[in-house]
């Protein structure tokens, strides 16, 4: 049972996003996300847009503000960490948020269709997929299946991280966030010319499953990076570091 008033009880899910004035700037959309985040850590989460009359309002078209090219992994549920409702992201996961032929094609479906003005690769720490593909490599046995296309994909980021003297997980972890990126622009021709007119920005960010915080890694354009992050983040990046991808 419930009881109206009664403390700890978190408020309603609000809507707080007006769609005759849709985010349509990339550093705007950012700051959104890392708003919404924040509240998320801090647990004081507003729920926008999840109410019933948005739902209506969004079942005729979308305008999200944000591309989620995020992990599988079930702790990372773009909507929950980022403090979102119907209809703001547009959320593409995979093991390790490996970039293939058809997330590159969601990129852009939401980027040149949608008019989306920004992209967001979602990392986190211990990623089960950068693991796996760290193991395969040490032992020079390949995975059965079909989970060999994930090792095979995360493999140049291990190369990477060894070439750069890199070896503890969420390190690699980060130079694998970067990779994507780097993926993303170098594969897509559309984004990276979106990108390039300023109607789009491409930003990496990993979050940290215990603390809750997401913390920017690689960003294009670079001063992305440097918006504030949330204060339960366990520390901050530096921001020439994190624009070097």
């Amino acid at each position: 049972m419930s009881h109206t008033g009664s403390s700890g009880i978190q408020p309603g899910p609000q809507r707080t996003t007006d769609l005759a004035t849709p985010l349509s700037e990339p550093t705007r959309a950012y700051a959104e996300l890392v708003a919404g985040n924040r509240r998320f850590v801090d647990g004081a989460p507003r729920h926008p847009n999840q109410d019933a009359g948005h739902r209506a309002a969004v079942a005729d078209g979308q305008h999200p503000f944000a591309v989620i090219v995020g992990c599988s992994d079930s702790r990372l549920a773009a909507e929950i960490i980022f403090d979102r409702g119907l209809g703001d992201l547009f959320v593409v996961r995979t093991a390790g948020h490996t970039a293939g032929p058809e997330v590159l094609g969601s990129v852009e479906y939401a980027v040149t269709v949608l008019g989306t003005p920004l992209v967001v690769v979602l990392g986190h720490d211990s990623c089960g997929a950068v693991q796996a593909a760290r193991e395969s490599a040490a032992t020079g046995t390949a995975p059965s299946g079909h989970l060999r296309a994930v090792v095979d994909a995360v493999l140049p980021s291990l190369r990477r991280a060894a070439s750069e003297g890199v070896d503890d997980i969420d390190g690699i972890v980060d130079i694998h966030i970067a990779q994507t990126v780097e993926t993303l622009l170098g594969q897509s021709p559309v984004l990276a010319d979106s990108v390039a007119r300023g109607r789009c920005a491409v930003v990496g960010v990993s979050y940290r499953l215990a603390a809750g915080a997401v913390r920017p890694v690689a960003a294009v354009p670079a001063d992305l990076a440097t918006l504030e992050t949330p204060a339960g983040s366990p520390e901050s990046t530096d921001p020439a570091a994190a624009a070097a991808v």
